[in-house]
């Protein structure tokens, strides 16, 4: 249970009066998009968000439990200028949150990216919860199912909006589905290879190997968006063809756009 109050906490997500419109007399509450149409920029732009409170505190959490991994220490003075004055903490925003990602991949081989981010995800829960979790959501449609509903609102911050659709799981039709529209932070990376190793690969090995309920993640580099299958057991890292993707040579400030593969997916 202790892992369900844990996740609860970081879906208080703060929405300004402003982003509460009406619509046939229903109130639509949209939070952390700051484009006008309330989606994801098309691709080739980048889209824009307004970060509440809740967003930057998950943030700050996540950047500071990354910085003893990353290169060169504690934050730069760069870094430490984009971030925002809190009240009694300077906090994180989504630049510098991906600023300390990179750090992190810098000098280490893909598997031990993956290493990290799997320890940053286990200490950010209280001891023992990957068995609680086993106990709570044991590898059912009803798991899969409930545990896709609950990525939506939790992961906003990390990923950007997202919506729950309709899969196939071993021949049943589930609502374990989650398409992430244009993923936030492969957006604001712009690298494959961060996108395979810091998110994909870590996050799917966690859900499946630690917490026993398979997960399988989908990127599509064409437009940025990914799906994600709670129930589908994910493919070996030799046959995923998300790790066989060239550089994002128009986002990517240091990509090959001659190499047939993101460097960062080869060692």
């Amino acid at each position: 249970m202790a892992v369900v109050v844990n996740l609860s906490f970081q879906a208080r997500v703060r929405c300004n009066e402003e982003e509460i419109r009406k619509k046939r007399g229903i109130r639509i509450i949209r939070c952390g998009i700051a484009e006008a149409s309330g989606e994801p920029a098309p691709m080739g732009l980048k889209t824009k968000y307004k970060d509440g409170l809740f967003e930057k505190a998950f943030m700050t959490l996540f950047a500071r439990k990354m910085e003893k991994f990353a290169k060169g220490g504690n934050i730069n003075e760069e870094d430490h200028e984009k971030k925002k004055k809190g009240f009694l903490v300077d906090f994180y925003d989504y630049e510098s949150f991906v600023q300390v990602s990179k750090r992190v991949v810098q000098g280490r081989s893909r598997l031990q990216q993956q290493q990290v981010v799997r320890e940053v995800l286990l200490s950010m829960l209280p001891p023992g919860a990957p068995a609680q979790f086993r106990k709570l959501f044991p590898p059912t449609k009803w798991a899969a199912e409930f545990n896709a509903a609950l990525t939506v609102p939790f992961f906003h911050w990390l990923v950007g909006p997202s919506q729950v659709v309709e899969v196939e799981v071993n021949g049943v039709k589930q609502k374990s589905g989650v398409l992430i529209k244009k993923c936030r932070y492969l957006e604001n990376s712009g690298c494959v290879g961060m996108c395979v190793n810091m998110c994909k690969i870590p996050t799917q090995d966690f859900f499946t190997n630690d917490f026993g309920l398979p997960l399988t993640m989908t990127p599509n580099f064409e437009d940025m968006s990914c799906e994600m299958v709670y129930g589908q057991v994910p493919p070996p890292f030799e046959e995923d063809p998300a790790t066989k993707q060239p550089c994002l040579a128009d986002f990517c400030s240091i990509a090959n756009p001659t190499a047939s593969l993101c460097p960062k997916l080869q060692t």
